[in-house]
């Protein structure tokens, strides 16, 4: 029986938690028999993931030191025992590692996560096991030492799905023969509209990120002027006579800023809604009229069903991912005023256009490119 690990997935971050549902869901038609483990960490306790059905993963790494290969020096009576009696398993055991880092492997998130990587890649590679990178975004890689190492492991990967084209440029200065390109593979997940949000079409949600105001956005401006620009766009969804609702996507900080933008508006009826199941997260933005948003999920989620959507952005797969859907033009700056938003809004909520036919048209094109990538993990995992 099959064993996938599913990689870089959490239970805070929403949109990892769907990508991870996206993978289970995917599962369970093309590889029904197989089981599923997920790494423990701070943000993927035990009890969550015994929810979803995960096995559970006993790790024989701390930062750097990596002593995996421990694993493999274990019986296989004792491993089974170890499975069998308390749902165990070693990396020895895991068959599949699909990556679902999203965006982990950059120079904004420093050297220890290609460290880690690159030793895995190629111990599994060692050992005859599969090692996929899912769509996501890569680089910029600037460091030399992580450019060595990139070097040595990206082209020992069974595959790599580079989520847009800047991604796929910055890999493919290490590796060419396994290197695809393909959309985020959530597009194909379905959301559940929660009982409680109701009247949705009335309603246009916004959507911080606490990442639009620290040092890994370049642009310093919206350090500065975030909350007011946000602030602006809940006045400007007044103005159209629209109900702003404002939507917790990930923990505390991202619940802080949606506290910080009430208080600044100083409207006490302003709706926060924090909302831990990622699949509800979807349903609420498809239900909406409109979204605003600093999440990249949460714009993929608005996207792929064809919900209008105005993004931030502080990385450049939000201008790769808004270019996919033809919609370039609907990234805010961090210096609109309340007017310019409303414009944009308004044009972006404009149904009857040629632009939003096409929109719609590119819609089912991104995700038949994700069906096609499923079908080739397929072929690899079918051999």
């Amino acid at each position: 029986m099959m064993i996938i690990e599913i990689k870089g997935v959490q239970f805070v971050n929403k949109g990892a938690e769907l990508m991870m549902h996206a993978i289970i869901q995917q599962m369970k038609v093309r590889w029904p028999k197989a089981e599923f483990v997920l790494l423990p960490h701070n943000h993927s306790p035990y009890y969550d993931r015994v929810n979803v059905g995960s096995l559970q993963k006993f790790n024989f790494r701390k930062n750097t030191l990596d002593l995996n290969f421990i694993s493999y020096l274990i019986p296989s009576k004792v491993r089974n025992y170890l499975k069998k009696s308390y749902g165990i398993v070693l990396e020895s055991d895991v068959d599949v590692i699909l990556d679902a880092s999203g965006f982990a492997y950059s120079d904004k998130w420093g050297s220890l996560l290609i460290k880690q990587m690159s030793k895995e890649v190629l111990r599994y590679n060692k050992h005859n096991k599969k090692y996929i990178f899912m769509p996501q975004a890569f680089g910029p890689f600037t460091n030399a030492s992580d450019k060595n190492l990139l070097k040595a492991s990206f082209p020992k990967a069974d595959l790599i799905f580079a989520r847009e084209k800047t991604s796929f440029d910055y890999v493919h200065e290490f590796s060419k023969q396994n290197l695809k390109m393909s959309p985020d593979f959530t597009n194909l997940v379905k959301g559940v509209i929660p009982d409680y949000y109701k009247e949705g079409d009335k309603k246009i949600v916004i959507i911080p990120n606490n990442n639009m105001m620290n040092n890994k956005n370049d642009n310093l401006l919206w350090a500065r002027n975030y909350i007011n620009v946000l602030s602006n766009a809940v006045k400007a969804i007044k103005n159209l006579g629209y109900e702003p609702v404002l939507l917790n996507h990930e923990g505390k900080l991202d619940g802080d800023i949606c506290k910080t933008v009430k208080n600044n508006i100083g409207d006490s009826n302003l709706e926060i809604i924090t909302e831990g199941d990622p699949l509800k997260v979807k349903g609420i933005i498809g239900a909406s009229a409109a979204l605003v948003s600093s999440r990249f999920h949460g714009c993929v989620s608005a996207l792929c069903q064809g919900i209008p959507c105005l993004g931030t952005s502080w990385s450049h797969k939000y201008e790769r991912l808004f270019e996919d859907y033809g919609r370039e033009k609907f990234l805010l700056t961090p210096e609109m005023t309340i007017e310019q938003i409303q414009l944009l809004l308004e044009e972006c909520m404009n149904k009857n256009t040629t632009e939003f036919e096409a929109y719609n048209e590119k819609i089912q094109e991104l995700k038949k490119d994700s069906e096609k990538m499923w079908d080739e993990i397929s072929i690899i995992l079918d051999k």
